[in-house]
């Protein structure tokens, strides 16, 4: 079976900062900055989550993921507290990143029922509340890996919604996606496409738009504008930009571009 997070993973990697590494006690308030995500791993304590009008309760060791930028309050015993680890999630491209934008607000889950990862938390547990040489380090290492274990916990379980993961969860139409992912510049057809799900080009065509919510054609073109935006941030020639997603000329691409983002990429970058 083909790798569904490998090229989302190498294009769109998640890093993590951790900010707290040992007990909250009263009432603790984690602003939305515009920018991060946070991931925070409840060791042992009640909690009571609120974030917009909503609230949970969390009374065994779990997870809870922030994936966008969302004001978050947590409730514990003003004696007793509860013992967490957060860190703050940079997601590569931000607000355009296709893991970030694919997530609900908030992901809930005991930290029991993530298949794997016991002994990564059991050693970031142990390293967040020692005093070690490079325990910062480590334990920033140890949330990426955790990122990855949560996703696929979510994909294999079929626990997301539509969108990107839906599809990357669906037994057909990961080929397609991850044959997008992989060769973004390859000159794909609904046809090929379908053949690469083993389908039929009515019934991928309709399974695709119900389950990611987009044509394939748009996928793509917003998965190599994605690219595109990745490319020159980091100071590619638009040019070249062009040819390495799919597109035969930078007026191509500028026309994609402004489609998917409302700007051309000069604008784009100047913003």
């Amino acid at each position: 079976m083909a790798d569904r997070l490998a090229a989302l993973m190498v294009h769109f990697p998640v890093n993590a900062h951790v900010f707290n590494a040992g007990p909250l006690c009263g009432f603790n308030t984690v602003e939305g900055d515009g920018t991060h995500g946070q991931l925070h791993l409840v060791c042992s304590g009640a909690v009571e989550v609120r974030y917009g009008t909503d609230s949970l309760h969390v009374e065994q060791p779990s997870l809870l993921l922030f994936p966008r930028p969302l004001t978050h309050h947590f409730i514990t015993d003003p004696q007793r507290g509860a013992d967490m680890v957060c860190a703050n999630l940079s997601f590569e491209g931000g607000g355009s990143n296709p893991i970030a934008s694919a997530l609900p607000e908030l992901v809930c889950l005991p930290i029991d029922d993530i298949a794997g990862a016991e002994p990564v938390l059991a050693l970031l547990f142990e390293e967040a509340f020692e005093q070690r040489c490079g325990r910062i380090a480590l334990i920033e290492r140890l949330f990426e890996v955790v990122m990855i274990q949560v996703l696929r916990e979510l994909m294999e379980k079929g626990q997301v919604q539509g969108g990107l993961l839906a599809g990357l969860s669906h037994a057909r139409l990961r080929n397609a996606l991850v044959a997008m992912h992989e060769a973004p510049a390859q000159e794909w057809t609904l046809n090929t496409l379908a053949g690469v799900s083993g389908m039929s080009r009515s019934v991928f065509a309709t399974t695709f738009r119900e389950t990611v919510g987009v044509t394939a054609g748009q996928y793509l073109q917003g998965w190599r504008v994605r690219l595109a935006q990745k490319a020159l941030r980091r100071g590619r020639p638009l040019k070249v930009v062009a040819a390495e997603v799919g597109y035969g000329s930078e007026a191509a691409l500028s026309r994609a571009f402004k489609a998917q983002s409302g700007q051309s990429p000069r604008q784009w970058k100047a913003g």
